[in-house]
């Protein structure tokens, strides 16, 4: 099994911080998305990067990930798991990332070392206590569900103790809500899945509301445009007025997570980030250089 190296995946520093970890991942998913990429191996590529994400985003996956690293491993090096795994018994913590991923989107196809280091994806441990509801025999596991299904309301795929179970996310769910599966787990017990939302390469969530950053060019702020918007409901048009800065926020109502019990639906709140494209033609260089004269060289005063 060969070591990963997870920070040069995302092409950050091991002192990186939270903020450069996320704006690093989101340009890669973005690159590298199945459904929009055309560089060769797209696919594998967007799994790592989530892999790789799904580890440096948990202060605590990225602490046991950074034990492991300080042993000098480089990228390629086999590594051998001790029994049980790495993390399991022989004194070292017991971190408990046993998890299960829904198919599809940010959560699925980790590797084998992501799994030696913090559990099969396909296996659940049983529960020890503060679960609500939870029997002595029960089995427990967390279940990192996509936003899609989260405000869809729809059915998932997932792979536990060898069998294959289509699981019904309730329309809205919150994290920290519980999915019983009846004798679906080990020895005859209930199946308990705690639902936490799997990393999106598109959107964040707060609250119920959904957060996304729209990449805007710099006419397209200055005169105003018609731009496209996905949101977890499909695709919109979103009007961009004129004179618009970078940071600017527009809301969509209603366009965040469904209303679920006694919380109302949230917004899809839309940051303007405003890019400036590379001139690959000698067109596209004389157009900069238009502006540059048109606007002079004091446009920061103004």
């Amino acid at each position: 099994m060969e070591f990963k190296d997870y920070y040069a995946t995302l092409g950050v520093e091991p002192t990186a911080g939270e903020a450069e970890i996320k704006t690093a991942y989101r340009r890669l998913a973005r690159k590298y998305h199945p459904d929009v990429s055309k560089e060769k191996d797209a696919e594998e590529k967007f799994k790592a990067v989530n892999e790789a994400y799904e580890v440096l985003r948990d202060p605590q996956k990225r602490a046991a990930y950074d034990q492991l690293r300080a042993g000098g491993y480089r990228p390629g090096d086999e590594i051998r798991p001790p029994p049980g795994g790495f993390y399991r018994g022989g004194g070292q913590p017991d971190f408990d990332f046993e998890e299960i991923f829904a198919g599809g989107g940010a959560g699925g196809g980790f590797s084998d070392f992501f799994e030696s280091l913090f559990g099969r994806a396909a296996g659940a441990r049983p529960g020890r206590g503060g679960a609500p509801g939870a029997a002595r025999g029960d089995t427990r596991a967390k279940l990192a569900v996509p936003l899609k299904a989260v405000y869809e309301g729809s059915s998932v795929r997932i792979t536990v103790n060898g069998k294959t179970l289509d699981v019904r996310i309730p329309k809205g769910i919150r994290p920290r809500q519980v999915i019983r599966l009846a004798r679906q787990g080990r020895n005859g017990g209930d199946l308990l899945l705690e639902v936490e939302y799997a990393a999106d390469p598109q959107f964040e969530v707060d609250g119920r509301n959904i957060l996304y950053t729209l990449p805007v060019a710099p006419w397209e702020a200055a005169l105003g445009a018609t731009l496209n918007v996905p949101t977890l409901g499909g695709p919109v048009e979103v009007k961009i007025p004129p004179d618009s800065e970078a940071g600017r926020k527009l809301r969509l109502r209603g366009r965040g997570l469904p209303a679920t019990g006694d919380l109302p639906a949230g917004d899809q709140i839309i940051e303007l980030e405003i890019l400036a494209p590379k001139a690959h033609t000698a067109a596209q260089r004389k157009a900069y250089a238009a502006l540059r004269d048109a606007f002079g060289e004091d446009w920061r005063r103004s």
